[in-house]
């Protein structure tokens, strides 16, 4: 797919991007980055173009760019992912390089705890596809291991604006304490989104991070409810586990913060993310209904949270709309 449209594939939906810096991804090596620095290429936000703006190296570009080669080869670079998983599709963004996109472009990816060196064994999840100018080009990736670091070869050079790793992580549990609290719904620890009625504003994907929230844009925002109702959203915890505290976060939200909130939450076997929807209807009040406000970090303990043993999934329930920054479950591994 050559161009950003709603139609977008299968495999960007509800994913997480591994390659985003909130996850802590970074890109540790460039052949060369002579004229737009290699940190660029991560950058959560769009690419953006600005006609006028130059450096001392020529036209600043919002992406990572190369200089041209004259000596044969290829340029490529090293991204570490934040956290180690599955990759099940890549999006290789040009966007605003026209003249100066590479044709071409392959990844490899590999398992290492420390920086890759030469010693590094790399597999090779996407041949050499093609590259057009100023696009967006979607690709799946057909694999089952989980990958901690990628290799983007560009042939042979110029610019890319930014990669997208559709994935999700794989986090590593065994040896953990299961004495020990756990953020069961982080992202780097394997939680996901897989439902939500609406998600207008925001980058909901983002409620799972770590952190803080950067603006009113970084969270899950719902549109103004004309109707009578409420807003959920539902996330599969990254293990089974015995929940014991919850923070809803409300960071930025000032005017358009939720009023109230309640979670519900179960154990699910097998089932597609569509039956869940169905099922979380009936799921038991894991904590009734809360008082939420502005701009703050709302902490929640036994006194709030019902015994329900062992659970996977959780629902959080907004009323009537509004917008939340960040979701935090705490528990013990179940």
């Amino acid at each position: 797919m050559n161009a950003l449209s709603g139609d977008l594939p299968a495999f960007t939906k509800n994913a997480i991007n591994l390659a985003s810096p909130r996850l802590g991804a970074k890109v540790l090596f460039a052949t060369d980055d002579f004229f737009a620095d290699k940190s660029r290429l991560l950058q959560d936000g769009p690419a953006q173009f600005d006609p006028d703006r130059y450096d001392d190296n020529g036209k600043y570009m919002d992406g990572w760019e190369s200089r041209r080669r004259r000596q044969g080869g290829h340029d490529f670079c090293i991204v570490k992912l934040g956290a180690r998983g599955v990759i099940r599709g890549v999006d290789i963004d040009t966007s605003h390089f026209t003249g100066n996109y590479p044709p071409a472009a392959s990844l490899e990816a590999c398992v290492s705890e420390d920086e890759p060196g030469d010693a590094t064994l790399w597999t090779e999840i996407l041949p050499a596809v093609p590259l057009g100018p100023s696009a967006h080009h979607f690709h799946a990736i057909d694999s089952k291991d989980s990958w901690t670091h990628l290799r983007l070869h560009i042939y042979p050079d110029g610019g890319v604006a930014r990669l997208r790793v559709y994935g999700d992580p794989v986090p590593a549990w065994e040896g953990k304490d299961r004495n020990a609290i756990h953020e069961l719904s982080l992202a780097n620890n394997g939680g996901r989104i897989i439902a939500y009625n609406n998600a207008h504003y925001g980058s909901v994907w983002t409620l799972l991070t770590a952190g803080r929230g950067i603006n009113m844009g970084d969270g899950w925002e719902t549109r103004r409810r004309r109707e009578p109702g409420y807003d959920w959203i539902i996330v599969r915890l990254g293990a089974a586990g015995i929940v014991e505290k919850v923070e809803v976060d409300t960071c930025h939200y000032k005017g358009n913060y939720p009023d109230r909130c309640s979670l519900q939450a179960a154990l699910v076997g097998a089932s597609p993310d569509s039956s869940i929807v169905t099922e979380a209807m009936f799921w038991p009040e894991l904590m009734g209904e809360q008082k939420l406000q502005a701009d703050h970090i709302h902490t929640f303990g036994a006194e709030a949270i019902r015994t329900l043993g062992p659970v996977n999934h959780v629902k959080l329930n907004i009323f009537p709309d509004g917008g939340v920054s960040r979701l935090r479950i705490f528990g013990k591994l179940g």
